[in-house]
């Protein structure tokens, strides 16, 4: 049974989702990136309220088309974002998950030590059983809630970044880490654990 949920399941599952999701052109091949999609993102950004500096708000632009690119390269992605998780999960691939990918752009936003924006993360799925989790990092103004945020999401498309404000996001709905990782704690201490 151990051999199963370790290798097998992830190969089986490898094999029906290689279909799920497009797979995304090989790194050396991402497009690169317009000046129309810097300057969509940065008034999206800027939209977010007042006071938020329109240098910062290009940078984060920047930074969040562009850093997914050499992400794609450094995680080796040549396949669609789920059959790469069974390769990451079978030790094929070292990084390429989801939170792999918040992790490491949100770190390098915080580079930039925005005084004018927050950055948030947050996890989709959570409360749906058939679904997998997708955590992501979004932008907002400083002292912004989740909802007044941009969701910047480079797994779903191995590179290419999609960012949509959380609610207007048709394919994820994005909870709040804490709150999560509270229902988490809830559940098990309801089961006893």
């Amino acid at each position: 049974m151990r051999i199963f949920k370790q290798i097998l399941a992830p190969l089986i599952a490898a094999v029906f989702l290689s279909g799920c999701g497009a797979t995304p052109p090989h790194p050396s091949e991402l497009p690169p990136v317009s000046q129309q999609e810097l300057t969509e993102l940065t008034n999206g950004i800027l939209a977010l309220g007042d006071n938020i500096d329109p240098e910062e708000a290009a940078r984060a632009a920047r930074i969040a088309y562009e850093y997914p690119r050499e992400l794609a390269v450094e995680y080796g992605i040549t396949d669609s974002p789920l059959t790469h998780n069974s390769k990451v999960n079978l030790g094929l691939r070292t990084r390429g998950l989801c939170w792999h990918w918040a992790d490491d752009l949100e770190a390098r936003l915080a580079q930039e030590n925005f005084k004018t924006l927050d950055l948030h993360r947050s996890i989709a799925n959570s409360r749906k059983p058939l679904r997998i989790e997708h955590s992501t990092v979004l932008v907002g103004r400083k002292g912004s809630g989740l909802y007044e945020t941009l969701v910047l999401d480079p797994w779903r498309n191995g590179g290419l970044l999609f960012w949509a404000p959380p609610l207007e996001d048709k394919r994820y709905e994005w909870l709040p880490v804490e709150v999560v990782f509270a229902e988490r704690r809830a559940k098990k201490a309801k089961q006893g654990l």
